[in-house]
């Protein structure tokens, strides 16, 4: 089936990996490489992190079991202290090839995000500024899991986009930094792309679409 829609994660995809933010800490508290992703990894349909992207606990709410499931897996660190590292920085190629593809495609985002460290369709205080705030409006419809009540991985929210876009999933391209949410994306039939690096993204897009995106960076 012809691609219809390219849809699209935001964090990792768009913007430098928070994993990279996360090591740094780790390193600067004495923690161990990858703890924060362990103790994101652990019970994930029911840990701080899911429950805060369904937005079913509050900023306290997080912060407090954040820090209670990092101490029992042994080292304490508070959910104040990870969300500051989320953000990452802008990768101007994947917005080239996001507004290349919405020439040709429906163009749409999934994002599992935190009501109070999210970027597209939040309420005015806290709306994106800059490269972000500029980024979300291009696509032609957004799903946030704060809001939807629903995360990926779940295959729900992935439907919920096709239906939004009126396409089948066979006709769909997936982008995402993580396995986990690429894999059920897949078993519905959408061309999953695993962002490792922008060349590899681009270099596997361009397979999937049949375009042509830039080896380098647009003079703006």
């Amino acid at each position: 089936m012809a691609v219809e829609a390219v849809i699209w994660d935001f964090g990792g995809v768009f913007t430098t990996s928070p994993f990279e933010a996360f090591n740094r800490y780790e390193i600067e508290v004495g923690a161990p490489r990858d703890h924060i992703r362990k103790v994101n990894a652990t019970n994930p349909d029911t840990n701080a992190w899911a429950l805060f992207e369904r937005n079913e606990i509050d900023t306290q709410g997080f912060d407090e079991l954040f820090l209670k499931e990092s101490t029992a897996l042994g080292h304490p660190i508070r959910g104040a202290d990870v969300l500051p590292l989320i953000s990452g920085m802008v990768r101007p190629r994947m917005v080239e090839a996001l507004k290349l593809c919405k020439q040709h495609f429906k163009v749409g985002c999934i994002t599992n995000n935190m009501v109070t460290h999210h970027s597209p369709g939040s309420d005015a205080p806290q709306r994106p500024r800059g490269a972000m705030g500029e980024i979300m409006p291009l696509f032609d419809h957004v799903i946030e899991s704060s809001k939807a009540g629903v995360r990926k991985p779940d295959p729900r929210i992935y439907q919920m986009m096709c239906e939004a876009l009126s396409v089948e999933a066979a006709a769909c391209v997936y982008l995402d930094d993580l396995g986990v949410n690429c894999k059920p994306a897949a078993q519905l039939g959408m061309r999953a792309i695993k962002v490792v690096d922008v060349d590899q993204t681009l270099a596997e897009l361009a397979e999937a679409t049949g375009l042509a995106f830039p080896a380098t960076e647009v003079a703006q």
